[in-house]
């Protein structure tokens, strides 16, 4: 499935890092970046996640709201978003089926069978959740362009 600006962005039901069940729903009447991120832990990803971090009262203050999804489970999660203080939702996808739904699922990550991962990729929402903004790479190692993100948010 492929997931084009204009395109309502499909809802979800994932956990957080305090095992409670977050929608995508409930942040409705903000702009969302989803962040996609392959694993946590990993130092690419902490990058990634560290400048929407560092980003946060910036991004709030455009009435903005970050959500890091990967398809690690609650505990790896909560133990990356503490060990990195990330203030924003951190939720798991332990089944991939978000990731599929958004079109960003990479199989046999680093060539292991059945190591699925989510594509590094970033989507911007509007407050009736609708996708205004898609960046999705192949790369693991590549990260987004922070400043387009910025810019795209305050248009």
């Amino acid at each position: 499935m492929t997931l084009n600006v204009g395109d309502i962005a499909p809802d979800f039901e994932l956990v957080d890092t305090e095992l409670k069940m977050r929608r995508l729903q409930e942040f409705r009447g903000k702009k969302v970046v989803l962040a996609f991120f392959v694993a946590a832990s990993s130092p690419v990803c902490e990058r990634e996640m560290c400048r929407f971090r560092d980003s946060w009262n910036e991004l709030s203050g455009m009435n903005a709201q970050v959500i890091g999804i990967s398809n690690d489970g609650p505990f790896a999660n909560k133990a990356f978003a503490a060990e990195h203080n990330l203030t924003f939702p951190v939720l798991g996808d332990y089944t991939s089926n978000t990731i599929r739904d958004y079109g960003v699922l990479m199989p046999d990550l680093l060539h292991v069978k059945g190591y699925n991962a989510a594509k590094r990729s970033v989507f911007v929402l509007d407050e009736k959740g609708a996708i205004t903004y898609t960046w999705i790479t192949n790369d693991p190692l590549k990260e987004p362009n922070y400043d387009e993100i910025k810019s795209h948010l305050q248009e």
